[in-house]
């Protein structure tokens, strides 16, 4: 193997340790949870790597960065997440290669991602994202609704074509009551999820919980985590 390989496949073997750890403490099966490797800001090359590593759920935060490196790893058997914040003007680029949405947090994005999805002869799951920094009808800091939000906005992906409510995705706040309080954060969510399907039977995504805390969120119930730097480094530029 590369050196580049061998050192994606052994991160990618503490990552795998440690979610199954935690799976065994909160008494899950290992299946029941996702790995997404956060690829941001890393080249086509990890991807295709990660992809022969057994990898098959990717995710981009900027479509400048995401939308090319999505066409040079078109051939892959891979399930590509958008997770940032995205503007409407971004979302017929995004569409194109983006099997999932996880940052719908406004009725606008729902009616734009709808259709260009029509557009494109694609069907797009999106997940609501919530602001658990906001309050009930406010907005976060790094985006999302709040929660008095969710049931709008789920409706309206119901009721659209080209789209399906898969469920909910947060990030840890960094303000407002649940500061440095994850695990709260994540149950939380889940408790978010459960009033969700009581009208979505089929939104059962949980999204939470990336590389500092995805044990918190595996132990609240998440069904999908998002990790980035355990499987591919510090970022360049970031330390």
């Amino acid at each position: 193997m590369t050196d580049r390989k061998t050192q994606l496949a052994g991160n990618l073997a503490k990552v795998e340790e440690r979610i199954a750890a935690a799976c065994v403490a909160a008494g899950r099966k290992r299946e029941e949870v996702t790995l997404i490797v956060v690829t941001k800001t890393y080249p086509a090359s990890d991807v295709r790597i990660l992809s022969e590593l057994g990898v098959r759920h990717v995710a981009e935060n900027k479509d400048q960065d995401a939308a090319p490196k999505a066409a040079e790893c078109s051939d892959l058997p891979l399930v590509w997440h958008f997770v940032g914040q995205l503007q409407t003007n971004k979302v017929r680029s995004v569409v194109r290669y983006a099997d999932l949405v996880q940052s719908v947090d406004r009725s606008r994005l729902v009616t734009a991602v709808s259709k260009e999805a029509v557009r494109a002869g694609r069907e797009v799951g999106c997940l609501i994202q919530v602001a658990l920094d906001a309050d009930e009808s406010g907005r976060g800091e790094r985006g999302g609704v709040g929660p008095g939000g969710i049931e709008e906005l789920a409706d309206l992906l119901a009721r659209s074509p080209g789209v399906r409510v898969d469920g909910l995705m947060t990030v840890a706040p960094l303000t407002g009551q649940y500061a440095g309080r994850q695990r709260a954060a994540f149950e939380r969510l889940m408790d978010l999820s459960t009033d969700l399907r009581r009208a979505h039977p089929a939104a059962n995504m949980v999204s939470a919980g990336m590389s500092a805390d995805l044990e918190d969120a595996v132990a609240a119930g998440a069904t999908h985590v998002r990790v980035g730097t355990a499987v591919l480094g510090v970022r360049p530029g970031l330390g």
